[in-house]
């Protein structure tokens, strides 16, 4: 894995979105990139934050909520 498409998967590692075969390769690229590697993980954690910091809550339709418990419902259900 070259520097370009560990940075591209590192933006997917900090939100969770590795599937965990990826998540193996990723990680030995980690260590292979160092020093360089953290630093790029760090800052994008820190961009994720304030992206996550940035967002309003919406208020939630009763619709939606209405969805959504159906949706629970169905899965606890046999």
């Amino acid at each position: 894995m070259n520097y370009e498409e560990f940075q591209n998967r590192a933006r997917l590692y900090v939100i969770g979105a590795l599937e965990p075969e990826e998540t193996s390769d990723f990680e030995e690229a980690r260590r292979y990139f160092g020093q360089q590697a953290e630093d790029f993980i760090a800052e994008c954690y820190n961009l994720h934050e304030a992206f996550a910091l940035s967002l309003r809550p919406e208020k939630t339709s009763d619709a939606l909520k209405d969805r959504l418990m159906a949706m629970v419902r169905e899965r606890k259900s046999p």
